[in-house]
């Protein structure tokens, strides 16, 4: 009867730590433009022939902590342009894909992408999605009590996809990818996070500098984001560089660029804890750290 009673203690006492071990923590690393390549851009500074190096440096590390994902937010190659070399045959693209994405699923675990620009610049979304073994470009998903949105918005002004392209081309949201955003916000009440490539927090001064915004309709996705009132944090690549503020409570976070811009290996390792409310972000390279947050909606 005593061993009993005390085989039921240890068990509740395992059960118990088990639980509060964890108390619902979710842990991604994170990376942006990666920008896989096989030669150099030395106008723009950009040595993407690390990317090897770079991308397996960090598999390595995320398999040492073992995160519940990992997710690259755009720009995973670079595209047949570099400025100050020759860029050979831009079918070999393509290939560059598939090779960086080998290297990216070394992760012992589940993957994302998000579509950024640089990675229409020689393929169609097709193509893009095929050699990723993708199904669609806009989706989501839910670990632990945290529920995650990947955009796409990469199509221009009319609602088409954007495909062999190149810069200068602002992205955009479409009717039936804001529909289906719409619906997929108010399917949950969970604390969520949106990925997306281009930056939907741009200030007035950023876009005189360009004439308009990276994301032509950036107000009317901050506004579904407020309305919706799950929405917590939006991470954002496409800068190269840090960047964090806050608007109507929601974090918009720009994380820095993963390819080598004479800087060291850079990505960032985030952990949301539903208890605390909390977001942190251990900043790796030259990636910020941030401890942030959110306010019980």
């Amino acid at each position: 009867m005593r061993r009993s009673a005390a085989l039921l203690i240890l068990i509740l006492i395992g059960f118990a730590f088990a639980v509060g071990a964890n108390d619902g923590i979710v842990r991604f690393g994170l990376i942006t433009d990666t920008h896989a390549h096989d030669l150099d851009s030395p106008l723009e500074g950009k040595w993407m022939s690390h990317t090897q190096d770079r991308l397996s440096a960090f598999t390595v590390a995320m398999n040492e902590w073992a995160p519940n994902f990992i997710i690259e937010l755009g720009d995973f190659i670079n595209g047949w342009v570099v400025l100050g070399a020759d860029p050979g045959d831009p079918a070999r693209i393509s290939d560059i894909l598939a090779w960086a994405d080998g290297l990216y699923d070394q992760f012992d675990g589940p993957s994302y992408h998000v579509i950024g620009n640089h990675d229409l610049y020689n393929l169609n979304k097709a193509q893009y999605l095929s050699i990723l073994e993708m199904e669609a470009t806009s989706y989501s998903f839910d670990v632990g009590g945290y529920h995650f949105v990947v955009l796409d918005v990469q199509h221009a002004a009319d609602g088409s996809d954007l495909a062999n392209t190149y810069t200068g081309v602002a992205g955009f949201v479409p009717d039936s990818e804001f529909e289906w955003l719409q619906a997929d916000l108010a399917s949950t009440d969970l604390p969520t996070i949106v990925c997306v490539h281009q930056p939907l927090d741009e200030s007035a001064g950023d876009i005189e500098a360009w004439g308009r915004a990276t994301v032509l309709n950036q107000d009317a996705l901050r506004d579904l984001f407020v309305e919706d009132g799950d929405v917590i944090a939006v991470l954002q690549g496409h800068e190269h560089t840090n960047g964090h503020q806050v608007l109507d409570g929601i974090f918009y976070i720009t994380f820095e660029a993963m390819v080598d811009q004479n800087t060291p290996t850079t990505w960032a390792q985030v952990t949301l804890d539903p208890l605390a409310r909390s977001l942190v972000i251990d900043g790796i390279g030259v990636q910020e750290s941030y401890q942030l947050t959110y306010s019980d909606k």
